[in-house]
């Protein structure tokens, strides 16, 4: 790559969080044009409901087009076939199986990604822990269209209410700490509560073995990029109901607990400019 050309990929991953943004911002009209028309002030007055109102709007339109450009890759996540942030023909580490956190499953965009193993010898139970119950009709509906309604179970809680829920429905006793196989993780650490606390509370969760497979935004490595990764994030959080930029998902989750094995990098394709970078790959408690 030419020197013009590599300094013009730089220009347009600079502003491509600018360009994210402005596509979101499209769907604000229209969102609140919708209250109105439905008579909800309540959500049209109140700055938290507006955003996730308007941001469940957007998602709606951008969340499908993520999923279809990430699904093969992420399909070879959950069958242990990611290694060093590239695809690889053989098993690293175990393929999902057995009882399953879904953390932040949303309107279930990537539910259907479970349905290759939902098989006997898998013996899949997962559980969908989603606090928004706006969504939870969507989940249901894709839950359903998968074929694994008979094994997804949607948990209306956050993280840190897990521990409380157990006790309180005994179909849920089977996700007491030290008793789940498999976390998995797209695209939701970024907005969640406390996440230095609840990324240890979900370790906690983990059996001995048992394994976290994830693909998340984190905060930039180069140094340079990282005032401008924090200037962005200024602006970001508001047009994306909340996503912070600027965590060091990484490193909370390397911190969380001991891990016997870590394959974590940013995925091979993406380049080193990146101003919304990822993560890709495992770790096994």
């Amino acid at each position: 790559m030419s020197t013009i050309q590599e300094s013009w990929a730089v220009l347009l991953s600079l502003l491509g969080p600018w360009k994210f943004m402005y596509m979101s911002l499209t769907y604000l009209p229209s969102t609140v044009r919708q209250l109105v028309q439905e008579g909800n002030f309540r959500t049209l007055f109140s700055w938290p409901l507006l955003r996730g109102a308007w941001f469940s709007k957007f998602w709606a339109w951008v969340g499908p087009g993520i999923r279809q450009g990430r699904g093969e890759r992420l399909t070879a996540l959950l069958q242990g076939r990611i290694s060093a942030g590239s695809v690889v023909p053989e098993q690293v580490v175990s393929p999902i199986g057995g009882i399953v956190l879904d953390i932040g499953p949303g309107p279930g965009y990537w539910v259907d990604i479970y349905s290759p193993f939902n098989t006997p010898e898998k013996q899949l139970k997962i559980y969908g822990v989603e606090p928004n119950p706006d969504v939870h009709a969507s989940l249901s509906q894709r839950v359903e269209a998968a074929g694994i309604k008979d094994v997804y179970r949607i948990v209306p809680a956050g993280i840190q209410s897990l521990s409380s829920l157990d006790q309180q429905d005994n179909d849920l006793s089977s996700i007491a700490p030290g008793s789940v196989d498999c976390i998995v993780s797209f695209l939701c650490l970024c907005s969640i509560p406390e996440p230095e606390k609840n990324i240890r509370e979900l370790h906690r969760y983990l059996k001995k073995g048992g394994r976290w497979y994830l693909f998340e935004h984190v905060q930039v490595k180069a140094t340079w990029l990282k005032p401008y990764q924090r200037f962005v994030n200024i602006f970001w959080p508001q047009a994306l109901n909340g996503c912070q930029l600027c965590r060091n998902t990484e490193k909370t989750l390397r911190e969380a607990g001991d891990w016997e094995r870590i394959d974590l990098t940013q995925p091979s394709e993406e380049p080193w400019h990146q101003v919304v970078p990822h993560i890709l790959g495992f770790l096994q408690k």
